[in-house]
């Protein structure tokens, strides 16, 4: 445990921010979910769950090597100005960002050092965990099931996975997708303390399955009744993979690898199962504890697994948006419905797994993600012609305000240049 509690809490509270959508859980009264694998209730219509992935075309694709335009110097010294508020002052180890315009990456610096024991500085093309980013692929993935019609968004949880979860036949996987379901955040489990020493010495090392998550999230009441407010839940997203899993036979991970990663060429990305090292170029994610820095990148995904497991890069995350936003990879209508946002409590900017963040440049869609040493945003205009992706090591946070200013200041410099406000939009909610 750090001997610095003050310091420790504010670190634990920035993760929090990303991990859970900075709010707090509303808990309601308990509600026994049925066995699993017991009969559907009454009403529920047969799925079709073969799949045939759709196809994508291969130009498409992104190309490392599109990095060579030449960026006016005043902006992007600024973004890069952006990259050193964050490492300059300790906040964090190491700080990455790339700017995609009309799909050539016209800005991509890093900032930092990757390594605390090494010194080397940290690389522009690293590769780094993603945390709740993962969610804008696996939501992708659903709603490419819904346009080929094996599934509809008003399905009820109970047709799909019967008694998983209790009041599975008022959720529906839209309710799953934009978190207004109520179930319970799993990661509230005292399993899931990240500063305690058994998890930073063994308990990140656990594999756990799908199930394993629900079963824990099942300990817990739920937060609502399904549709009546708003909060952030990674439960759903290991409940939308599941669904993924039944409708395809193949793991949520590989049906995101198929569908998305590989067709769009996105060599840095990948989706682990439960492999606890990042491949290739990476800066280190670190705890700052009272006995000194601890090393957390190596730890085992499943923990996270659909709701924050994903592995990629500045690059691959601005191609991705870019084929979202841009119509690759969905129908109008799924596109559509992913942007449009619940009605309910703090939830006013969230779609189905898409984020809206308004800066003084307009609205930007997207997502931020966090995991033990890492925080992530990447975002997109909505027509897909201008992207940004970051990636930062939080290290020292003893103001956290000043922490998520220059964690704006990085989307918003790089979003809509150097007359941006420095702290237009955070991020991190």
């Amino acid at each position: 445990m750090p001997s610095d509690p003050t310091r420790a809490r504010t670190a634990r509270t920035l993760l929090g921010a990303a991990l859970a959508g900075g709010l707090l859980l509303c808990l309601a009264p308990a509600a026994a979910a049925r066995p699993l694998g017991g009969p559907a209730a009454d009403g529920c219509h047969s799925v079709h769950y073969s799949v045939d992935g759709r196809q994508l075309d291969e130009s498409y694709e992104n190309d490392e090597s599109d990095d060579t335009a030449v960026p006016d110097s005043a902006e992007w010294s600024a973004a890069d100005a952006s990259l050193k508020g964050m490492t300059d002052t300790g906040y964090s180890t190491a700080a990455l960002a790339a700017v995609r315009q009309d799909g050539r990456l016209v800005w991509r610096n890093a900032g930092g050092i990757a390594d605390l024991d090494t010194r080397a500085p940290a690389d522009p093309r690293g590769r780094f965990r993603i945390g709740s980013a993962t969610k804008t692929f696996v939501a992708t993935t659903l709603l490419q099931l819904v346009g080929e019609g094996r599934l509809d968004l008003d399905d009820r949880l109970e047709c799909l996975l019967p008694g998983i979860v209790a009041h599975s036949t008022d959720i529906t996987v839209r309710r799953l997708m934009n978190h207004t379901s109520g179930v319970a955040e799993y990661t509230k489990d005292p399993a899931f303390e990240f500063f305690e020493q058994s998890w930073l010495t063994t308990r990140r090392y656990r594999s756990y399955s799908l199930r394993d998550l629900v079963d824990i999230a099942n300990r817990y009441p739920p937060d609502f009744a399904p549709g009546q407010d708003w909060n952030y839940s990674n439960t759903n997203y290991v409940l939308v993979a599941m669904i993924i899993e039944k409708l395809t036979g193949h793991p949520w991970n590989d049906e995101v690898t198929r569908r998305i990663i590989r067709p769009l060429h996105l060599t840095g990305t990948s989706a682990p199962a439960d492999f606890p090292f990042v491949p290739g170029p990476h800066a280190h994610g670190y705890f700052k504890l009272g006995t000194g820095p601890v090393d957390v990148t190596v730890l085992n995904p499943s923990m996270a697994g659909p709701s924050g497991g994903i592995i990629s890069t500045t690059a691959d995350l601005t191609a991705f948006l870019r084929a979202l936003l841009g119509g690759r990879l969905l129908r109008p209508a799924e596109l559509a419905a992913m942007q449009r946002t619940t009605d309910r409590g703090e939830g006013r900017t969230y779609g189905l797994g898409l984020q809206r963040m308004d800066t003084p440049c307009g609205a930007f869609w997207g997502h931020a993600g966090g995991i033990p040493g890492y925080l992530t945003m990447m975002l997109s205009s909505p027509d897909g012609g201008r992207q940004v992706a970051a990636s930062t090591n939080p290290y020292d946070v003893p103001d956290e305000a000043a922490a998520r200013a220059a964690w704006s200041r990085v989307s918003t410099t790089a979003l809509c240049g150097t007359g941006a406000p420095a702290t237009a939009a955070d991020p991190l909610r």
